[in-house]
């Protein structure tokens, strides 16, 4: 059965503003400057079509990938951008992830928190480090984990990169990207840096995922999943 989930969010009054965010939320850490009305918030979370199987099948997706086409979703949600305008982005997630993910989505939204670009990672060719150099947010990526050979968490749709530029993976002196060197002082102040306490965290923690920004061993500021690795 096709599922479809439209969500509309009118012009958020301030109460249901604290109701998405938390009462207390730091709002303010990494996000626009504030606007007296919101517009809307409208997403849709669908199977994937044919035509998005077609285009992962050999890209981001492979026969032995861990979850199967028919598991994953695509999910398209509205988003302020870091010119501070409002932009619509796309992307893969594992079907029992959508309504999370859109959840979260929806209060990054309502906190007014910019991501530069939402684009799936199949339109970079599965290509991590042309994703970064851009600062596009994905989600479902079927590889392995860095310098590694266990499959990611993206592999199974259940991870998410969000700004990975501004919010790079650090471990000892390795930065990725390299230019993502440039924002290893986490100002709070930067909009769309991820820092906690701050919006993203937050919103990511409502839905239940992790922050790879709390690991002990590297930090991966952009890094979001629903099992913590």
């Amino acid at each position: 059965m096709t599922l479809m989930l439209l969500i509309a969010l009118a012009a958020a009054p301030a109460q249901a503003e604290e109701d998405l965010l938390g009462p207390g939320s730091p709002a303010s850490a990494g996000t626009l400057p504030a606007i007296a009305v919101l517009p809307d918030f409208v997403s849709a979370s669908a199977p994937l079509t044919e035509a998005e199987r077609s285009e992962m099948v050999g890209v981001t997706w492979r026969e032995g990938c861990p979850v199967g086409l028919d598991a994953l979703s695509s999910v398209e949600v509205s988003h302020w951008g870091l010119d501070g305008a409002v932009h619509t982005g796309r992307l893969v997630v594992a079907t029992v992830q959508a309504e999370a993910v859109v959840g979260v989505f929806q209060r990054l939204f309502v906190g007014r928190f910019p991501v530069q670009s939402i684009r799936p990672a199949r339109e970079f060719g599965g290509d991590d480090d042309a994703m970064m150099r851009v600062n596009n947010t994905s989600a479902f990526n079927c590889r392995p984990v860095a310098g590694g050979r266990r499959y990611s968490d993206h592999s199974f749709g259940h991870a998410l990169d969000l700004n990975p530029l501004i919010n790079p993976y650090v471990r000892g002196s390795k930065v990725d990207p390299a230019q993502g060197r440039a924002y290893l002082t986490r100002d709070a102040a930067v909009p769309g840096l991820v820092v906690d306490p701050g919006p993203a965290v937050a919103a990511f923690a409502a839905a239940g995922w992790k922050w790879g920004g709390h690991w002990s061993s590297a930090k991966d500021y952009q890094h979001f999943s629903a099992t913590g690795r």
